[in-house]
C-alpha cells in the first residue's frame, strides 16, 4: 500500500497533522487557480504551523494544541538552534527555511498594507516549492523514510500544479478538452520551462497533421504569444502567452 501523508506524519497530534495538510492545500490550490496574494499568504501561515510542530517536537514532544505565532518569528526559529540533543533539520535546516517563507509573507504586500512589491507569480512559485520542500522534510523525519519517497508523497498532495495538465509515461494532457487548440498549446508551453518541440505539441494534442497545427503555431507566433523557431521546429512562450494564461486560463 503506498505511503500517504496522514499515515507519513502520523506521529504528530492530529490537530497540528490537519492544519499542516489543510494550510499546504490552500497554498496549491490557490496556486493552481492564479491566485498569488493568497497564496503567499498561506505559505506564511504554513511557517506558523511548522514552526508550532517543531518547537513541540525539540520540547519532549510537547505540543501546543493548535498553532500559534511567536512574537517575534525570526528569533524564536533561531532559539531552536540551541536544543542539540534534536536532528539538525529539525532546529537548523528547517527553521531557516521557514523564517525565508515567513519574509515573503512580510514584505511582499501579502500580510499587511505597504508591503516592498506586489504580490506576483513568481513569489507564488517560491512559496509552492518551499512548502513542498518542507511537507517532504517533515515526513522524511517524522517517518524515518528515504528522500525520494518523501517527496513522492508530497507530490501526490499536489496530483498537479496545474489541475488541467496530466503526465503520464512522459506525455502531456491538456484536460480541459473544451480549450481551444491555440489555449491548449499556451497551457502545455506556461507548464514548461524552456522550449517545446513543435513535434512534442502536435503529440501532446493528438495533432495527427502536423501542416494543419503549424497553422495554430503561425497564428500564436504573428500575435507574439509564442515565438516559434519554423527552421528548428522549437516554440518557446512569450511574454503575451504567459500574460493570456495567468490571466484568462489560471482564473
Amino acid at each position: 500500500m503506498a505511503l500517504d501523508a496522514t499515515t507519513a506524519l502520523g506521529q504528530l497530534p492530529v490537530g497540528l497533522r490537519g492544519e499542516l495538510l489543510a494550510e499546504f492545500d490552500l497554498i496549491t490550490r490557490n496556486y493552481r487557480e492564479g491566485r498569488w496574494g493568497p497564496a503567499e499568504l498561506y505559505g506564511g501561515r504554513l511557517a506558523e504551523v511548522v514552526y508550532t510542530i517543531l518547537d513541540g517536537y525539540t520540547s519532549g514532544g510537547a505540543y501546543a494544541a493548535t498553532a500559534g505565532k511567536p512574537r517575534n518569528f525570526e528569533g524564536s526559529c533561531k532559539a531552536l538552534e540551541n536544543r542539540t540533543a534534536y536532528p539538525d533539520s529539525a532546529r537548523l535546516t528547517i527553521p531557516r527555511v521557514l523564517v525565508g517563507l515567513y519574509d515573503v509573507r512580510n514584505r511582499r504586500n501579502v500580510g499587511h498594507v505597504g508591503g516592498d512589491v506586489s504580490a506576483n507569480h513568481m513569489d507564488a512559485e517560491l512559496v509552492l516549492a518551499t512548502a513542498k520542500w518542507i511537507v517532504a522534510e517533515l515526513i522524511r523525519m517524522f517517518h524515518s523514510t528515504d528522500v525520494k519517497t518523501a517527496a513522492d508523497v508530497v507530490d501526490a498532495l499536489v496530483d498537479r500544479t496545474l489541475p488541467v495538465i496530466w503526465e503520464v509515461d512522459g506525455v502531456r494532457r491538456v484536460l480541459d478538452t473544451s480549450l481551444s487548440l491555440s489555449d491548449q498549446t499556451l497551457l502545455l508551453l506556461y507548464s514548461e520551462t524552456g522550449a517545446v518541440s513543435e513535434m512534442d505539441l502536435a503529440k501532446y494534442l493528438e495533432q495527427d497533421r502536423l501542416p494543419n497545427y503549424r497553422r495554430v503555431l503561425d497564428k500564436l507566433h504573428k500575435a507574439r504569444h509564442v515565438e516559434w523557431n519554423k527552421a528548428t521546429g522549437m516554440v518557446t512562450l512569450g511574454p503575451p502567452g504567459r500574460e493570456h494564461v495567468e490571466e484568462r486560463l489560471l482564473k
